[in-house]
């Protein structure tokens, strides 16, 4: 598989940075309420801003040499908002691969180092633990999706932005039974835990356990760098073997917590170049191989990451 060859054999892959939090920035408004910018492929004017977002990140990508994981637009794609959506007999999920397979083609060359993630989040609110599924039901409720992913050929399977233990432990049983390689990413407090409390220790040894597949890696994402560092500390403490396992960070720009940027009523950044120290000190540091943006980020905070690992290979 692409994806496990560029882990072993690359010191570092990029990621895109915020794509959802940059439209409502710009124009809140073309969000939809229920499916957010997973419909944007089918309006002429938003799908061609969508592919001018994924293009301007894969341009980092392709500039520095360095591999790139795009991910689908189908975040919140489950079957429940598309049933609310009135989507449910449309292939929204297919069609937002298919979509971003034909932006990735036009790299040519640099294709062989694009991996394309089928993206999907938890059912209730990313910053609200207590509406996360349990691991059964979570287990059955996304598998819709999934499949749906999996049918349309992404590269591997991602589930970002979870806040729970339990739901990532049955996404990652319905991801394992796809035969495709995949992966999850966890929301962290400031105290480096899953925001329902749950160490990664405790959440990774369990998952673990569950599957004679896997998951390829662990990461963090929608949370400061200063957050991960916290959690990996502890980690190190715990079980070396699984801080290994954990690779990959995608970080806000803010240092505020989950339950205070979901309130703010305003862009909480910080400059591009301290991003970049932040992300850098952690790659560093930890050993993290997949490096990128969250809330607060754009193409300079991904460029600046870029440029840094640029000059930390001369």
């Amino acid at each position: 598989m692409k994806i496990s060859r560029l882990i072993k054999t690359e010191c570092c892959l990029l990621t895109e940075g915020a794509i959802i939090e940059r439209i409502r920035r710009s124009d809140a408004g073309s969000l939809d309420p229920v499916l957010l910018h997973a419909l944007h492929i089918y309006d002429a004017d938003k799908k061609r801003k969508l592919h001018e977002l994924h293009r301007q990140y894969l341009e980092i990508g392709r500039r520095h040499n360095l591999p790139m994981l795009a991910f689908t637009d189908t975040w919140r794609a489950n079957i429940a908002r598309l049933k609310e959506s009135g989507m449910e007999n449309t292939d929204v999920n297919g069609n937002c691969v298919r979509f971003l397979q034909e932006i990735v083609a036009e790299y040519g060359e640099y294709s062989d180092k694009v991996c394309i993630g089928g993206l999907i989040g938890c059912k209730g609110d990313a910053y609200r633990p207590e509406e996360a599924l349990s691991e059964l039901e979570a287990a059955d409720f996304h598998s819709f999706q999934i499949d749906a992913l999996a049918r349309a050929g992404v590269d591997f399977l991602f589930a970002a932005t979870i806040p729970s233990a339990g739901e990532a432990a049955g996404i990652a049983n319905a991801m394992a039974a796809s035969g495709l390689p995949y992966a999850i990413s966890f929301v962290l407090n400031r105290q480096g835990r899953i925001l329902d409390g749950t160490s990664l220790n405790e959440a990774i040894s369990h998952i673990e356990g569950l599957s004679a597949r896997p998951t390829l890696f662990y990461m963090a994402n929608c949370c400061h760098p200063t957050f991960l560092e916290a959690a990996l500390k502890e980690l190190a403490t715990k079980d070396a073997h699984l801080l290994k396992r954990l690779i990959g960070l995608q970080a806000n720009t803010s240092s505020r917590d989950a339950n205070e940027l979901d309130n703010l009523g305003f862009m909480d950044s910080e400059d591009s170049d301290r991003f970049a120290d932040l992300m850098l000190g952690v790659h560093q540091n930890f050993n993290l191989k997949i490096l990128g943006g969250c809330c607060g980020t754009d193409d300079r905070h991904i460029s600046a990451i870029a440029e840094r690992l640029k000059r930390d290979r001369k």
